[in-house]
């Protein structure tokens, strides 16, 4: 047994099998002796099975005898070496915070390596090795992480473009449940993320185990509980037939396994995942500039006077960074043409981008652009020229999706080209943010040789990224991809922030968010205002609704600002400036989330918000989404802030705006109120009543303890 620590947590690996076992995962057990452990995990031999019980290794076996999916899947020419047995051949613990394990199967003639290592999270990352002298075709390689007999309850998000992230709970008694995806990317549809936990755990309540799957592919996971009552989730990339082939000697490193345990709720399961990505040294450290987004503005009308004038009132309201979406470059004045042509077009902008660029900066704006460099039209000059360079299957007929196919980034020549393309735009421009989409799945995608080429397409994206990055340290990328459509963490590795939704209507973000905000931190979420009817539903909201909804992520607008009267760009610029007053705890405070606000049966509201690391201070949004059965809700409590001091609280309004409605509101509304940390936790506070489709904000300041 091999114990690692940190933080609370406390992780045993089992390295007396074949394939290590993580036996323990979960709170400090404080001084324990590790062979009773070991001894107290051992599970009879019942009737009607095998005379042994295989383990839930990192790697399970079926030639161990165990009954569920294998952790690896292959085979050698006329399938052989498919069912391995694998034996540790050696172990390295350099610290008490991680462990290296090599293990061998000379029968098959492979050998595994597995690093686990704990420290905000328990991450687990997994390489395969052919040391045979012949090809090895790998199928899949899934990480397995056991849970507990208590685990009895899953969370995960089901979805679609344009209504990411949204949480669904189910029973995790027995059967088994299964999410894929084969589109190329991490998916809108079935996020590479499950949290299980203590039936009906909460917020703030119950034992909870995140686990997430750092890939920016194709991906499979599962969650099942075997015959016995064991259970256990398996995540791994997702391989077509023949995609991955091991000649002797090569490797296979599967993505990473992301693992956060909170004792209490799913909130500290968040703040593990939150605080893994804000100690990377590659997290942005500079305050996150507000945006301006010109898409739902301008569409693919690139006039300068216009595209200036938009700029002026951009500046005017507050904003720092000015995005120049679709439509600068090649053919492209709709949505047929002009992908894979990666030069300024000339009847877009007949004297180049740099008018529009001195004149954004000269305002004290960054200047940002739109690129797909993934994507092809076939009305191009790149495919015109090049149409084997597409990520297609000779001899069918390609299946288009929104008039583009997908562009072979595997083929060295439409890699060269398409680095050289975007080193030009980024070395002649001031340009310091590119916003990288990515708008069709993958079908029949053959890459070079005829196998499919999905696993290399997403290898060479990443690759693609940091060639980028390296030349031009300074220009910040997200990853957009129709929205929601690849948020992981190895993207993450590659990028700076994330667009969570083509979707900019408020209430439908008030879902998306929160769901999103189980494994991401506010800086990388993108989060922007838009105009008063939304672009994707047609519902009309407030502009205060709009604007304390993308108030608590990275701030952007996505909103013709010519069409504003004085008074709507004054309030926006309030909104602005209140989100640069609080950006600081926005994006480096404790992620928090109160369970839904159920007036009667069914949730009416959210409440959530931002605790500063020391509890100093608080910004919490209370959001009513729907009417309640009763006339009021509930009083909302706020648990988790510094029980034996004085908060002062009140709500919070830019000058000039009232965001909450005033008919009937308690009397701390108006003037504020002082309550203790346990009394927020325990009786919480009533708040105005408010409109379905409203939301407030409220600002809570820790007071002096006296002398």
């Amino acid at each position: 047994m091999i114990r690692l620590s940190a933080r609370g947590v406390d992780a045993i690996v089992d390295v007396a099998t074949g394939v290590p076992v993580l036996a323990y995962w979960g709170r400090a057990l404080g001084d324990i002796n590790l062979d009773s452990l070991a001894l107290a995990s051992q599970r009879p031999i019942t009737g009607g099975a095998l005379d042994v019980v295989a383990p839930i290794g990192f790697l399970p076996e079926h030639g161990s005898g165990f009954p569920g999916r294998p952790g690896l899947l292959g085979h050698r020419q006329g399938g052989r070496s498919w069912a391995p047995r694998f034996q540790i051949e050696s172990i390295q613990q350099p610290t008490d915070q991680m462990v290296a394990i090599t293990m061998v199967d000379a029968v098959a003639q492979l050998s595994a390596t597995i690093n686990v290592a704990l420290d905000h999270l328990l991450t687990v990352r997994v390489s395969l090795t052919n040391v045979g002298s012949t090809r090895y075709l790998l199928d899949q390689l899934m990480v397995s992480i056991p849970l507990p007999d208590h685990a009895e309850e899953l969370l995960w998000f089901t979805s679609r473009w344009t209504r990411e992230f949204h949480q669904v709970r189910s029973p995790f008694t027995h059967g088994a449940f299964a999410a894929e995806t084969r589109g190329g990317r991490s998916s809108h549809d079935h996020v590479p993320t499950v949290f299980a936990g203590d039936r009906r755990f909460g917020e703030w309540s119950g034992e909870v185990w995140g686990l997430h799957l750092g890939w920016s592919g194709n991906h499979h996971m599962l969650a099942e509980v075997l015959p016995d009552g064991r259970k256990l989730v398996q995540c791994g990339e997702l391989l077509h037939p023949g995609e991955v082939v091991l000649e002797a000697g090569t490797t296979y490193v599967a993505p990473t396994m992301y693992c956060s345990y909170s004792p209490a709720g799913l909130n500290q399961a968040s703040w593990g995942f939150h605080r893994h990505l804000r100690s990377r040294p590659s997290h942005p450290q500079r305050p996150r500039p507000t945006l301006i987004n010109t898409w739902e503005a301008v569409y693919f009308d690139h006039d300068l006077d216009r595209l200036k004038a938009l700029a002026d009132t951009a500046a005017q309201v507050g904003v720092e960074r000015y995005v120049l979406d679709d439509g600068w470059f090649g053919s492209r004045r709709n949505d047929r043409s002009g992908l894979g042509d990666w030069t300024v077009s000339a009847d877009a902008h007949p004297n180049g981008l740099a008018p529009l660029i001195d004149h954004v900066v000269g305002l004290g704006m960054e200047f940002g652009i739109w690129v797909e460099p993934e994507m092809v039209n076939p009305d191009s000059d790149l495919f015109r020229k090049h149409p084997d360079w597409a990520l297609v299957t000779d001899g069918y007929e390609p299946v288009m999706g929104r008039q583009q196919l997908v562009l072979n980034l595997g083929h060295p020549d439409a890699y060269a080209h398409i680095l050289g393309q975007l080193d030009a735009l980024l070395s002649d421009h001031d340009v310091a943010f590119v916003k990288w989409d990515m708008n069709r799945f993958h079908v029949q995608g053959s890459g070079v040789d005829g196998a499919a080429g999905s696993h290399a397409q997403t290898v060479a994206l990443h690759r693609l990224l940091d060639e980028l990055r390296g030349r031009h340290p300074t220009v910040e990328i997200e990853s957009c991809s129709s929205g929601g459509g690849r948020v992981d963490f190895e993207i993450l590795e590659h990028t700076d922030r994330v667009w969570t939704s083509d979707c900019n209507d408020a209430l439908e973000r008030q879902y998306i968010q929160r769901g999103v905000s189980t494994f991401l931190p506010p800086e990388l979420m993108g989060a922007h205002i838009g105009p008063t009817v939304a672009h994707t539903t047609g519902r009309s909201h407030t502009l205060a609704f709009r604007a304390i909804t993308a108030l608590v992520g990275h701030l952007g607008i996505e909103w013709n600002l010519l069409t504003l009267s004085d008074t709507e760009r004054q309030q926006l610029a309030a909104y602005v400036a209140l989100h640069k007053r609080f950006r600081q705890l926005l994006h480096s405070g404790d992620v928090v989330r109160f369970d839904p606000i159920c007036n009667g049966p069914t949730e009416s509201g959210h409440a959530y918000g931002v605790y500063a690391t020391d509890r100093g201070q608080a910004l919490v949004v209370a959001a009513q989404l729907t009417s309640g059965m009763s006339l009021t809700p509930p009083a909302l409590r706020l648990p988790g802030l510094d029980s034996d001091a004085s908060y002062e609280i009140h709500l919070l309004d830019p000058p000039g705006v009232r965001s909450h409605v005033a008919r009937q509101q308690p009397a701390w509304a108006s003037d504020g109120i002082t309550l203790t940390g346990a009394q927020l936790g325990a009786h919480g506070l009533h708040l105005p009543s408010m409109d379905p489709e409203t939301a407030l904000l409220i600002h809570l300041i820790r007071l002096p303890t006296s002398p």
